[in-house]
This record gives C-alpha cells, structure tokens and sequence, in this order.
C-alpha cells in the first residue's frame, strides 16, 4: 500500500482537497490577476495561459534536440532514412512531452507509464544505431523522463541502468566514444536532478498544506475565543433577564409596582449586556500596529515596492488601544495608496515618539497628491479625531507623498515626593 501510494503521489483524485488546492507550478512565480496564475503543481493547466507557460518551462531543456535535427537537415542520410528518422524524433518527443507534460498533472496508469517509458529508449537505441551518434543524447532525455515520472526507489535504478545503456550503445556506434563519455554526466545529474526537483516539490506541497492548516485552525481558535467571550458576556445576564421576567409576569396582576421593579433591573441588565457585546466585538475587530506592518510588508512585496520597515516597531507600553487602532487604520490606508495610485518603487514606513505623541509617518517617492484628498483619507482624518490625534498630509523633500498619523501617548502621572525639610 505504501509503495502504491507512493505511484500516485502525483494523482490530483487520490490528494486531499487542500493540496489540489494549495500547489502551485514551480518554475511559473508571478501572476497579474485571476486568470494570470500559474498552473499547480500536479494539476493540469486551467486554461491556455497556463498550458504556454508550463510548456515553455519544459521547451527550454528541448534545445538538446539540435544535435538530431541538424543531423538530419544536413542530408548526411538518405530520403527514406531522413524520413523515417524524422517521423522517429517526432515520436519521441510526443511520448516525453506526454511524460513530463500531462503525467506530472493527471497521473497514467502504471502501465501506460512504463509502455512509454520503454519506447522512448526503443527509439533512443533504434535512432542512434540507425542514424548516428549524434542522436545519442536522446538517451539523456530518457534519464530525465525516469526521473520526472518514477518513484525514486525506481529512479535510484533505473537512471544509472539508462545510462549505463547509453554507454553500450555507444560503444557500438562507429566513432561516439568521445561522445559518450560527454553524455554520462548530463544523463546521471539531469536524472537525478529531475527526482531532486519532484521531492522538493512534495515537500513544498506538504509545507504549504500545513501551513494552511495551522492558519485554519488559527481561524477556528480565534472563533472559539470569541465564542466563549460571548458566552461568558451573555449567559448571565440573559438567564437574569429570563429570571426576572418570569418574575415580572407573575407580580403583574396583584403587586404592579414590584413588577415595574423587575422590568427596570430587565432593562438595566439588558444595556449592561448590550455595552459588553460591543466591547467584545470591537476589540476583536480592531486592527493592530503588528498585524498591519506584517500585511504593509506582504503588500507592498506583492506590488514590487522596496519596503523599508526597520524603524516601524509595533510595540509602545503608553500606546492605549483606541489610539493603536487609529494608527492601524491609518497604515492600512497610507499602504494601499501607495500600491494602488503612487506607481512608486519605494516606500519607508517609520514610528517616532515626538514629545507625548506617536507619530507614523509613511513616505513613497511615487507621483505625488493630484488632486484634492478622496474618501480614504477624509475618513481615516475622521478616525484619527475620534482618537485626539491628527492627520498630516503633503509632498516629500524629494518629491512623492508624506502621510503622518500622530496620535498621543498615555504618560502615567508622575507625583514628585517633596525633600525632608531641614533641620
């Protein structure tokens, strides 16, 4: 069963849903939009985009087909002979590119794999005795072919015997012996390589399915938490509420003024309870200034801007929490215009303490305020009033644009002791 598993590691039904997910064509790294994204690893290609730039990353390595083709374009063979060696270059090329191409996205069957894998070195050896021993590096491209599709406890084999093949093979084709002992490296390493390459890419896919694991049950924690918040703000008060309102119902008819008593303590317990709620709920949503600089980093890389972070230290014990939020939103809101409308290549994002305030400052060398402030930053000005603080906007010393969000600090009182009088 294991060695079974192994076979179909490459075989998008048997995978779990977030791998067929989560992996990713590893030579294609960026993409635009939606439709621009590269093709997963072991999946096939989505649309024709995808299909282009996975078949160009594998086109590259055909260059080591000039050696056959400018063999047979010489007419150093007859016209039957050019013809049959052509039609049997084409079919060698078909059966790898199903190989490396469609296999590694939607796995063959075992013996389809092993019925291709075996005619490709048919044709390597039938071309190379026939036609010469420049289609002697055909052999090197059955070597990657082992390592692309098989298990590597067959590759570890197989690889070696394939070019242990191309050694005999190329000792009985008349004048190849130099030739030979060019290819024997580039047959082992290109072999072995491609087997490195489906391991890395394994673990990748393991790595990164983890990765979305631990992300998701971070999710789920945090929804817990605030689960058990809720539960803890609401189950006394609402059982209270129940309570009293049984209570109430029964006082109504004879004792009015003991019911209007218990309708009271109703309506006192029921705002007590509203007020929490809403403490809960906005500081599970408020934004902080770590969580920000980590999403300001991740952005701004996306967007191929040079971020400078090392003065953007989230961490300030007079900092209250209101105030932080309004910096959050700020810096979300500064990050977000210099990705969308700056077409800046830089941006420093900085927090200083001047005097009893903090101070963001972030600072792009793009093209600058074209025109009047628009909602973000009317609304961001809004939050930081809301917060005592400030919103400073204007063009840099050098050009570009210079956002500051100062906001003040909580200074603990400091009571000075007075000195012993004299004697």
């Amino acid at each position: 069963m294991a060695d079974r598993a192994e076979w179909t590691d490459s075989d998008p039904e048997r995978r779990p849903g977030v791998l067929r997910r989560l992996t990713w064509w590893a030579d294609a790294m960026a993409y635009d939009d939606e439709n621009d994204r590269p093709a997963a690893i072991g999946q096939s290609p989505e649309n024709r985009r995808q299909a282009l730039i996975k078949l160009m990353w594998i086109g590259i390595w055909m260059a080591y087909m000039g050696a056959p083709v400018s063999d047979l374009v010489d007419g150093h063979h007859t016209v039957p002979a050019t013809v049959c060696g052509a039609l049997g270059l084409l079919a060698f090329v078909a059966i790898y590119l199903v190989l490396v191409f469609r296999h590694t996205g939607r796995a063959l069957s075992r013996a389809a794999v092993f019925g291709a894998l075996g005619t490709s070195c048919v044709l390597a050896a039938v071309l190379t005795l026939t036609m010469g021993d420049a289609w002697l590096v055909l052999c090197v491209y059955v070597s990657v072919a082992y390592g692309a599709v098989l298990p590597l406890r067959l590759a570890r084999w197989a690889i070696p015997l394939n070019t242990a093949f191309m050694v005999a093979v190329g000792v009985l084709v008349r004048g190849s012996h130099g030739l030979v002992s060019a290819l024997v490296i580039p047959s082992l390493l290109g072999g072995f390589a491609m087997s490195g390459v489906r391991q890395m890419v394994r673990t990748t896919r393991a790595l990164r399915a983890a990765r979305a694991t631990v992300a998701q049950l971070a999710a789920n924690e945090e929804r817990l938490r605030l689960a058990r918040d809720l539960h803890d703000l609401l189950g006394h008060s609402l059982s209270l509420i129940t309570l009293k309102s049984e209570l109430a119902g029964r006082m109504l008819p004879d004792k009015p003024e003991q019911a209007a008593r218990q309708v009271a303590d109703i309506e006192r317990v029921s705002r007590q309870a509203l007020v929490d709620v809403r403490e809960a709920v906005s500081g599970f949503r408020r934004p902080t200034l770590e969580a920000e600089v980590a999403g300001a980093r991740t952005a701004l890389a996306a967007a191929g801007v040079a971020a400078e972070l090392s003065r953007a230290a989230a961490h300030h014990p007079d900092l209250p929490p209101d105030q932080e939020g309004a910096l959050a939103w700020a810096l979300r809101e500064a990050v977000t215009n210099v990705v969308r409308h700056s077409g800046a290549r830089r941006c420093a994002v900085t927090l200083d303490e001047m005097d009893d305030e903090l101070c963001l400052t972030v600072t792009d060398d793009g093209r600058g305020a074209t025109g009047p402030h628009g909602n973000g930053l009317t609304g961001l000005a809004e939050r930081l009033q809301l917060a005592d603080g400030r919103l400073e906007t204007g063009p840099g010393e050098r050009g570009g644009f210079v956002l500051r969000a100062l906001v003040p600090l909580s200074r603990g009182v400091r009571v000075e002791t007075p000195s012993p009088a004299a004697p």
